[in-house]
């Protein structure tokens, strides 16, 4: 019943190879290894790094182009994955689906299994600068440490949503994210906070760091990662289980008891999703 998990504030700065990411990302993987982690988060956008390798004219590249990286993306978190023994959720990366841009996110098991979400509500910049699609589906997914769902950055601030994925069972709300400026960094926050305490949930969340001068849209980055619980005795009074600092290169790690969300549930100070009133709203189970 319980699980370690670490979160990556990744550092975005401009690159010259497929390789030079690999190798960043290998090294996030070790560090959180060295700490006997079994759920490793990186955030969303981060393959976004991709986009500042050079073109044939030495220009950095468009977000069309990101979908060109997927084989090679999915061969290196396949590979650290099994080699590390760890579930990698490997932030969100652009996928081309017929014709669409869909901004996915990741889930790579140690046995070689990889699992996707789609983004489920895009934000106006995704829209309109960068023509995303929105995913259409939920999915949670059963691990040996637990059921767990992954919602990207916007979607934790859609309370619907989180419910149904409590509803089909999730304990643990895996978001990665990513925000331009403080505005957007503590409306993900924020909302987060909320939804462990409407669910009796965890959730786990990261952001990118640093900056990619070249790439549009991907200048500026404001990001922590945090390991939130719900507000009660079992748990820190703030509801905060681990969390980096501000705008800082690093991972954090945490022990989750999923055991201490079971007794919450059953005779918590309050008890939120027992205390449903489904005979006035939607039961999303």
């Amino acid at each position: 019943m319980k699980m370690r998990a670490a979160a990556v504030q990744y550092h975005l700065h401009s690159i010259s190879s497929f390789d030079e990411f690999a190798a960043q990302a290998e090294h996030y993987v070790k560090t959180a290894q060295e700490f006997e982690t079994e759920f490793l988060l990186f955030p969303e956008f981060f393959t976004t790094q991709l986009l500042s390798i050079p073109d044939e004219q030495g220009k950095a590249q468009g977000i069309e182009s990101l979908p060109d990286y997927t084989p090679a993306y999915l061969d290196l978190f396949r590979d650290l994955a099994a080699r590390s023994d760890m579930h990698i959720i490997a932030g969100t990366h652009v996928v081309r689906r017929e014709g669409k841009l869909y901004n996915t996110a990741h889930l790579f098991y140690p046995d070689g299994r990889v699992e996707t979400q789609e983004k489920i509500h895009i934000t106006p910049t995704e829209v309109h600068e960068w023509n995303m699609a929105k995913g259409d589906g939920l999915t949670v997914f059963e691990t040996d440490k637990g059921t767990i769902a992954m919602l990207t950055c916007y979607d934790i601030e859609f309370p619907e949503i989180v419910r149904m994925a409590r509803a089909k069972g999730a304990d643990v709300i895996f978001c990665p994210s990513c925000t331009d400026d403080r505005h957007g960094f503590h409306r993900v926050r924020y909302c987060c906070h909320a939804r462990t305490i409407e669910n009796q949930i965890y959730i786990v969340t990261t952001g990118t760091v640093g900056s990619l001068p070249t790439v549009d849209f991907m200048r500026g980055n404001f990001g922590q990662a945090a390991v939130l619980s719900p507000n009660d005795v079992p748990f820190p009074p703030k509801g905060i289980v681990a969390e980096g600092e501000i705008n800082d290169d690093m991972i954090i790690v945490a022990d989750l008891d999923l055991s201490l969300l079971e007794q919450v549930r059953e005779k918590g100070s309050v008890t939120t999703w027992r205390d449903r009133r489904t005979d006035l709203y939607t039961d999303w189970s």
